[in-house]
């Protein structure tokens, strides 16, 4: 009689396998519906935004499925041109120096307006990074020719997506996105 049941299990398990070999499996729906990717992104040409545009502030915040970087420019209601990377090393406009950052990967951000008027509290700490999923550390990475760059220290190499938002006013932000997983 010991023998009926473990025949019985045997062959219940060998037709639960060939069902579920047999089903396709349905692939993993993205993260939060995130189809961005991770190759480097842009906009524009690379020509500055042209005399008068100002890198007027930069600001972070946290969102369920990302974190976002934003910039505030001033002076214009669009940008020319920008461009957001991932780097080996985050490199200084001008000097070619490495721009030391916290993080396991690092994005370069470039964008066409002047940083003259920028003067912030701390070069190494342009926004708070306390408490992101994802961000680790944003830095400066300086200005040269009309351009502005900023360094982004984050967890690791994620999706992201860019966008340029109009206003209010004169004003422009470019928004990068990096999501807290894949």
């Amino acid at each position: 009689m010991t023998r009926t049941p473990i025949r019985l299990l045997v062959l219940l398990a060998a037709s639960f396998t060939a069902i579920a070999l047999a089903v396709p499996a349905q692939a993993a729906a993205p993260y939060c519906g995130i189809t961005w990717g991770s190759t480097a992104e842009q906009a524009g040409n690379s020509a500055p935004s042209g005399f008068g545009t100002e890198l007027t502030a930069i600001r972070a915040g946290r969102h369920t499925c990302y974190d976002r970087l934003v910039l505030d420019i001033s002076g214009t209601t669009h940008v020319n041109s920008w461009r957001v990377e991932y780097v080996s090393a985050v490199r200084s406009d001008g000097s070619g120096a490495v721009v030391p950052l916290r993080g396991g990967a690092f994005l370069q951000i470039t964008a066409g307006a002047n940083n003259d008027q920028y003067h912030p509290a701390n070069q190494r700490e342009l926004a708070s990074a306390a408490g992101f999923t994802t961000f680790r550390q944003v830095a400066s990475a300086g200005g040269f020719e009309g351009y502005s760059s900023i360094g982004l220290g984050v967890r690791a190499r994620l999706p992201f997506r860019v966008a340029a938002l109009a206003g209010p006013g004169n004003t422009v932000r470019v928004a990068i996105d990096v999501a807290h997983r894949w």
